[in-house]
Parts: structure tokens; sequence; C-alpha cells
């Protein structure tokens, strides 16, 4: 048994309780860990107590690293389980705090893939390909990315992804317009059916253009 002596909340950035037992420093807890288990001085706590409270501490540690990278955009469970790997995290704790996510609704690959085919058709267009298989690299399964990517519009999506590019070609002949657009959007992940009516679509305002 270790008897506790002291308790000091830390000032850092990240709030922490110093744990001191039998009058020396033993370690840090995340606040709310300790706030759970009641912690106050003059309490003994067994061997196996410490070990729920270093599991319990872990846990929340890989929480936050996980709700951090959240904060910043959505990601897939793969992406978290990636990253928290890299952090050094056990493999149960990772599971764990990955349950927790997806309890909390945090973690939901379904919505992760529709929020990224619609940032990907606003903000950057790209060939529905593509965009699934960048999905797929993200760890999302197939059917997911599938469905994710069902609604858009490669056409459409097509002429938006080469708006810029076919303005700085305004000078060219048609054969150089057709050859270098085609080829930029290719390499986006269009396919032919949806470049070929995108490029003459946009070789028509840009003569009228002029």
């Amino acid at each position: 048994m270790a008897l506790i002596t002291r308790l000091v909340a830390s000032k850092d950035f990240k709030p922490k309780v110093k744990v001191y037992l039998d009058g020396t420093y033993a370690f840090s807890l995340e606040s709310d860990v300790a706030l759970e288990a009641g912690l106050k001085p003059m309490r003994e706590l067994s061997t196996e107590q410490l070990e729920q409270l270093e599991r319990a501490n872990k846990l929340r540690q890989a929480i936050s690293a996980a709700e951090r990278l959240i904060s910043f955009r959505p990601r897939s469970e793969a992406e978290l389980r990636q990253n928290l790997t890299r952090k050094g995290f056990a493999n149960d704790v990772i599971m764990q705090a990955l349950d927790h996510l997806r309890q909390s609704g945090l973690v939901d690959d379904v919505a992760f893939a529709r929020y990224w085919a619609e940032n990907r058709a606003a903000f950057r267009p790209r060939g529905q390909r593509l965009v699934q298989a960048e999905l797929r690299k993200k760890g999302v399964a197939a059917e997911v990315a599938r469905e994710a990517t069902s609604e858009l519009d490669d056409a459409e999506s097509a002429y938006h992804a080469g708006l810029k590019k076919a303005r700085l070609l305004r000078k060219s002949d048609y054969y150089e317009f057709s050859r270098k657009l085609g080829e930029y959007l290719r390499q986006r992940g269009y396919d032919y059916d949806a470049i070929r009516p995108s490029v003459n679509r946009l070789w028509r305002e840009i003569t009228q253009e002029q």
C-alpha cells in the first residue's frame, strides 16, 4: 500500500495533478482522471489501484490526443489509429480510445467520407474515382467511399476544376487547349466522358470572352 501525502495541481497549459506517495513525488495524472478517482491526501492506494490509475491516465491522454487532431479537421478511424500508434500508445489503449470517440460521435467514417467528398467538390474538385482513392488511402472502406462519392457530378466538377487552367490557356489554339486542359483534368481523376464536354464548354466560353 502507498499513502497519498500530497496532491499538487500544476499550472501548466495542460492541467495535471502531481501525486506524492509516502512523502515523495510519484507521478502526474490528467486532472479529470484524478478527479474521477476521488484522490485525496491520506488515502491509501493498493498496487492494483495504482495500475488502474496508470491505465486510466493513458486512456485519457490518448483520447485527448485524438480530440486535438479532430479539432483541426474530421479524421477517419484509420488516421487516428495510425497517429496514436506513432505517439507510442499501446494497441489496447488505442482501441478503448476509439471506442469512446465512436460512442461520442467524434469518429464516424461514413460522416468523414461525406465531409471529404463535399470538401473536394467545393474547394478542390477531383474526379469521383480519385476522391474514392483518397478515401481508401485514409482507411475508409470501399463501399463507404463509393456511397460518399455517388452523387458527385464528374462533368460539372471537371468544368469547375478546369476554369482557372482554361484561362491560362486562352491564347492557345483549340488543339493545344484541348490537349493541355485534357491532361490537366485526367491528372485530377476525370475520365473521357467528363473531360470532353468540359473542354468544349470551356473553349466556347474562352473564345466568346475574346
